[in-house]
């Protein structure tokens, strides 16, 4: 989607907008929220007592996208799911202190600021307001150095706006944080499997920096040599250590106690250290396989993560190179979709996440 249909479905969700809250949209879309936090404690606290003074409201979306990149996650919906205020905080600060390239976020803002002139001078912005008024706010905004902006008085009243802005990449994960917060298990874990290039790992760490938990990668139990026969192969899913697993997490893991595993190097092709996980109340299993039957349904909430084969492909070529990229297409996603297949691994997860649009 563009940014025209972005400042479009704004000004329709929002009556009230006026050219100061077109002109704020578009730098929050091309800044995100890199200039709000210069003292975390103080944004802490000052979402605390923003947070406070929003009546849970079921009739307000949780967020909306204001551009392909950033989002706007509304207080008042975050209050209704009932979801912790810290979640939210530790998404916003990530989001904050993702580095910007402010040559680049210029030229962005100047090209939606540009869009939306368009857009109201040729009367095809639903907006109250006369491109007259428009034109004037906009000439008195270029007067000054490039900077952020306050909503209308206009949109404050009738609008009441009281959110925070995210990545919009941050959205894919709200489910999941939902089912976690349901959840009453502790330790709560979480299973992330699913397709190669679908964004499995960078999801399971925007989770444990969100829920401040331990992270066990599949990747750690990469099948020994001696274990690669064509028999264990040949079998569904069976490129994994499933039973070290077995032995050395499953017993371990709803305790809310720490404990250490083995790490299997592919590099080396033999074990190199041992990864130590702690005592935190949620922990996440990330990694293709991580759903196998072999595993004895430990998770509380099983995510199967998804992408569409092109951009799959894409990001492994980008990622990987063509040399293992060949790799991945004539071996190890044909095994990944065999082992899909024969235990119904997405069809038997409780969420489905896609990350195709992302990245």
């Amino acid at each position: 989607m563009n940014f025209e249909h972005y400042l479009s479905d704004q000004a329709v969700a929002h009556p009230a907008t006026q050219p100061q809250d077109i002109i704020k949209q578009c730098y929050q879309a091309a800044f995100g929220a890199e200039h709000l936090l210069a003292d975390l404690d103080r944004a802490r606290n000052y979402l605390a007592h923003e947070y406070a003074s929003v009546t849970a409201d079921p009739a307000i979306p949780l967020y909306e996208t204001i551009s392909s990149q950033v989002c706007r996650v509304n207080l008042a919906a975050w209050k209704h799911h009932a979801l912790p205020l810290e979640w939210l905080f530790r998404m916003f600060a990530d989001s904050a202190s993702i580095l910007v390239d402010r040559d680049e976020a210029t030229r962005q803002f100047l090209s939606y600021l540009e869009t939306a002139d368009h857009l109201i001078c040729h009367g095809r912005l639903p907006v109250s307001f006369s491109s007259q008024e428009w034109s004037q706010t906009l000439l008195s905004y270029r007067k000054h150095d490039i900077c952020a902006v306050h909503h209308s008085e206009a949109y404050r009243q009738a609008e009441h706006p009281a959110y925070r802005i995210l990545r919009a990449e941050y959205t894919r994960l709200l489910p999941i944080l939902e089912a976690v917060a349901a959840n009453r298990s502790l330790p709560c874990i979480l299973a992330i499997d699913g397709r190669a290039a679908s964004g499995k790992s960078t999801m399971a760490d925007q989770l444990a920096r969100i829920l401040d938990a331990d992270v066990i990668r599949t990747d750690d139990f990469f099948l020994p040599p001696a274990l690669r026969t064509p028999e264990r192969l040949q079998t569904p899913g069976g490129n994994v250590h499933y039973e070290r697993f077995v032995e050395e997490v499953l017993p371990h893991l709803h305790e809310q106690v720490p404990f250490s595993y083995r790490q299997f190097d592919c590099s080396l092709m033999d074990y190199q250290g041992a990864r130590q996980v702690g005592d935190h109340p949620i922990r996440i299993v990330e990694g293709s396989y991580s759903h196998h039957p072999a595993l004895k349904d430990y998770a509380h909430i099983r995510v199967f993560s998804q992408v569409d084969p092109v951009r799959q492909m894409e990001r492994i070529l980008h990622r990987n190179g063509p040399q293992l990229a060949a790799m991945f297409r004539d071996r190890w996603i044909p095994m990944e979709e065999q082992y899909f297949q024969t235990w119904s691994i997405e069809a038997n997860s409780h969420i489905t996440i896609d990350s195709s649009p992302l990245f």
